[in-house]
């Protein structure tokens, strides 16, 4: 049979971006699959070195602009971390609540472009009607409904405020995922579509550096907020599938949803029971970490994500590198793709929930 090679993207609308798949086929059968990424050119890892940490704060969340709070939690916590400081336990708390909801819109808005990518328009307009709530929250709070700039070095932009807001969308939330659920968890359709497609198996997700819900769901309980500070106080239960396939990584992603709610329930009881933000002052113009070498990492919606910094105790780091779930996942589609078929490509490369701005950093 002839062999034909084929570029998936850069201008395919679910790459869900500017990514470029070159695939070689036998048929309809992928042999090989090379991932051609670099299409964005933004140098946000060599900006870093030119700007002082608090011009640079506000681009942080953009690099991954679905999920921005988590990038500004981990430059604040390095820098926090590098300069002693501690934060005030509303602070903490607000964190939690920003994170956890920028997690479940996140999660949203990635159900609703994957049944998209599938041919399912439904469930596209019903995921962005439940994200638009939380949206509109940030805007309330932060004056952003995305890069929202809010966290800052020792503390938070503003105090929190009409909690009634978020207490309507957890209420609200349960109902709309069950909703979500009788339409796509037992589709006929769906379940062709994703069961048994991009079988992940615990030995190659480790050996290709997958974090997150792409590892869970192939049995390993890897959660970063197990030992995160911020979630000390806080219980809650990783979720971690068998099922390894397409189909069991979006049921994770409906149960992580179910999980951050639960978690902003204990949030919010806390937030009631004080008032009015401790922050720690830093003058932002004169913010020097001491010379050596920081990191820190944090759970964030498509994986692990972490923060190096090496200063020589100037006003600019020396050197500033990330670490991206999506980019990972990108690689992983060498090995995910050889041996399916062309039209189970889409799937099973949208079920990893990439997205470029995390891979072309």
């Amino acid at each position: 049979m002839t062999k034909l090679k084929l570029n998936l993207g850069p201008q395919h609308p679910s790459t869900h971006g500017v990514l470029r798949l070159i695939l070689e086929l036998e048929g309809e059968k992928i042999l090989s699959c090379e991932p051609d990424v670099g299409y964005l050119h933004r140098g946000m890892e060599k900006m870093a070195e030119k700007l002082s940490y608090i011009q640079y704060l506000p681009l942080v969340d953009r690099i991954d602009y679905l999920a921005g709070f988590f990038y500004s939690e981990l430059l604040c916590r390095t820098v926090e971390k590098a300069l002693d400081i501690e934060l005030s336990s509303r602070v903490k708390n607000i964190r939690v609540l920003m994170l956890e909801l920028n997690r479940i819109a996140s999660h949203l808005l990635w159900i609703g472009a994957f049944l998209m990518d599938l041919g399912a328009v439904s469930p596209f307009f019903y995921a962005f009607r439940e994200r638009e709530l939380i949206l509109k929250y940030f805007e309330k709070v932060t004056g952003q409904r995305m890069m929202n700039n809010y966290f800052v070095y020792g503390g938070v932009r503003r105090d929190i405020f009409d909690l009634e807001d978020v207490e309507n969308i957890i209420k609200i939330l349960p109902s709309k995922l069950n909703d979500y659920e009788k339409i796509i968890t037992d589709n006929p359709i769906f379940i062709q579509r994703t069961k048994g497609k991009g079988s992940l198996n615990s030995d190659v997700a480790l050996n290709f550096g997958i974090t997150g819900v792409n590892l869970r769901t192939s049995g390993i309980n890897l959660d970063i907020r197990s030992n995160d500070y911020l979630y000390k106080d806080i219980e809650f239960k990783p979720v971690v599938l068998l099922g390894k396939d397409a189909w069991c990584r979006y049921k994770a992603r409906i149960l992580e949803i179910k999980e951050s709610i639960n978690i902003i329930k204990q949030i919010l009881g806390k937030l009631k029971q004080s008032t009015g933000v401790e922050q720690t002052f830093v003058n932002p113009l004169n913010i020097k970490l001491p010379q050596g070498e920081y990191y820190s990492e944090i759970e964030a919606p498509r994986g692990l994500a972490s923060v190096y910094i090496k200063s020589t105790e100037e006003k600019t780091p020396y050197r500033l590198k990330w670490r991206t779930g999506s980019y990972y996942s990108v690689n992983l589609l060498r090995k995910l793709l050889v041996g399916e078929y062309l039209n189970d490509a889409i799937a099973i490369a949208g079920s990893l929930d990439i997205i470029l701005p995390e891979v072309d950093k």
